[in-house]
């Protein structure tokens, strides 16, 4: 057996999260050759001249970068952006379940057009795009053996930047439409098509059944939720005014691709924070229950989601 083929197999044995593969694999070789500077490998031009020198200038990322590399950087940027965007979908369903009552969903949604939340709403592209495609090249690292790290990452940097600047640009021009139906037809068929051609690979071999889940459910979310972002600030009114969310959320075909996107999001930010959380506390009983913690949240969070849509 391949060193590579042994390297999935065995994440998929103990079920490791995307972000343990590349932390595991950088501390194993940062003991072997300590980092004694940035890898500019993974930059070539003009990223090594137009990216590199900006992420230099800040303290922290400059810091671990160079002192223990960048594998180390990005594992933990995948994390920390995981996190950020399950708060966000918190407050995301949490919101969207006062849909029913148009005079309060609507007061809410003033809050969101003030500036500060405007800017706020731009930034929040950053970590979906990063954290759909970093999961994207750890699927192929893991599972369709893709070696080539340094192209990868710097087409994930370069997709990244074009998708922050398409973000801005929709949200400056604010007059855009779409058919909802057909963009989420689309939008549905080629996640779904991912979703096959992952779980192809994956559901034969020998492996932890939550693992091969999260993998699945990563492959499905890679387009669904960056696609969602962009069509949320198509123009204001899509998701900021009760009448047309309620329009829109009638639809048969609509309801049902957000209940599937409702529960595929909830069920893979759980696998990845209770993946977090025994990284770092060794206490099993701790451990069990913080899990237990996460899901009956999750559960609460997937109700409420779930009946706002059914609902409406």
């Amino acid at each position: 057996m391949r060193k590579e083929e042994f390297e999935s197999q065995n994440a998929a044995k103990t079920g490791l999260g995307p972000y343990h593969v590349s932390s595991i694999q950088h501390r194993e070789s940062s003991n072997q050759k300590p980092e004694t500077g940035m890898d500019n490998q993974l930059f070539k031009k003009p990223f090594k001249h137009f990216l590199l020198p900006g992420l230099e200038k800040l303290p922290v990322i400059a810091f671990y970068a160079r002192t223990s590399g960048w594998p180390f950087v990005i594992a933990w940027t995948h994390r920390i952006a995981g996190v950020i965007l399950v708060i966000y979908v918190l407050i995301h369903i949490y919101t969207l379940s006062f849909v029913p009552i148009p005079e309060i969903y609507d007061a809410k949604m003033l809050l969101f057009g003030f500036f500060l939340f405007v800017i706020l709403e731009w930034l929040l592209a950053v970590p979906v795009i990063f954290h759909a495609l970093n999961g994207g090249r750890l699927i192929l690292y893991e599972i369709f053996g893709t070696r080539n790290e340094a192209a990868l990452l710097r087409w994930m940097f370069g997709l990244c930047m074009i998708y922050v600047m398409l973000h801005a640009l929709l949200m400056t021009m604010a007059n855009q439409t779409v058919s909802p139906t057909f963009f989420w037809l689309v939008v549905f068929i080629l996640s779904g098509c991912l979703l096959i051609i992952v779980t192809s690979r994956i559901w034969g071999i020998e492996g932890a059944v939550g693992w091969k889940l999260q993998r699945m459910t990563a492959a499905f979310l890679l387009m669904m939720i960056p696609a969602h972002l962009l069509f949320m600030h198509l123009q204001p009114s899509i998701g900021h005014e009760a009448n047309v969310v309620i329009a829109r959320m009638q639809n048969i075909f609509i309801k049902f691709v957000d209940l599937i996107l409702v529960i595929s999001v909830l069920f893979h930010a759980g696998y990845g924070l209770i993946s977090i959380s025994r990284d770092y506390i060794k206490s099993k009983f701790v451990q069990k229950g913080l899990s237990l913690l996460i899901i009956f949240m999750l559960v609460v969070f997937g109700w409420i989601g779930v009946r706002t849509i059914l609902i409406i």
